[in-house]
Formats: structure tokens, C-alpha cells, sequence
């Protein structure tokens, strides 16, 4: 499945050589999906408020232990169509941020990793 391909520092747009939108394709598209997925807060999402991470209620600004945290975050990535399996690396958790890796692996057992 192809997916816009999104810049890893800014999450934005990113443009071809041709200037078209670039494309990511699978395994590396699903790895963002699942990166955008965490990055999704609960109720942002217009047509299913449900979906997305429990950061104002559960995380930000609170000490949750750990594995909530990174429970959060799979439950999150495992949303993502394709995705059978993943796990979250966390790099930093602060008041006011979470930033991490999760690898996904998908049905035909391929791996890939974004950053979140």
C-alpha cells in the first residue's frame, strides 16, 4: 500500500525529484501509518473521536509507568490495516513530549521502522 511519504523531522510533505508528492511504499508505508496513528491524540480525529492515544487524560502531564505508555502506543500502531505486529522503543518522555520509534512487522513478515 502506498502512502504520502512524509518528512522524518518535520512530518510534512516531502517532493520527488520531479516535484510530485513522493510516495512511501510497504513495509516503510506502514511504519508511518502506525507513526502517525501515535502521533493521532484521542478525539482528533473528526469521524471516529475514539480513535488515537489517550495523551491529555492518561499521559501528558502525569507519570504513567511505562508499559502503559508503550501500551498505548502499539494499541495505537495495531490500528493501522497491515500491521500484524509491533513494538515502541520510547527515546524521551518529558512533561509536554513522547518521542520514540515503533517497527511494525506486516503480514508478509517484512520489517520497517519509523520514528514518532
Amino acid at each position: 500500500m502506498k502512502t504520502m511519504l512524509l518528512d522524518t523531522v518535520f512530518w510534512d510533505l516531502v517532493v520527488d525529484l520531479a516535484g510530485n508528492i513522493a510516495a512511501a511504499t510497504d513495509p516503510y508505508s506502514l511504519a508511518q501509518d502506525a507513526a502517525s496513528a501515535i502521533r493521532l491524540f484521542q478525539g482528533e480525529l473528526w469521524y471516529n473521536t475514539a480513535k488515537g492515544v489517550p495523551y491529555w487524560t492518561q499521559i501528558l502531564g502525569k507519570t504513567p509507568p511505562l508499559s502503559l505508555l508503550k501500551s498505548s502506543l502499539t494499541t495505537a500502531a495495531l490500528t493501522v490495516p497491515g500491521v500484524v505486529t509491533a513494538q515502541c522503543f520510547i527515546s524521551s518522555f518529558t512533561d509536554r513530549g513522547v518521542t520514540g520509534q515503533v517497527q511494525i512487522t506486516d503480514a508478509l513478515g517484512q520489517t520497517a521502522t519509523a520514528a514518532f
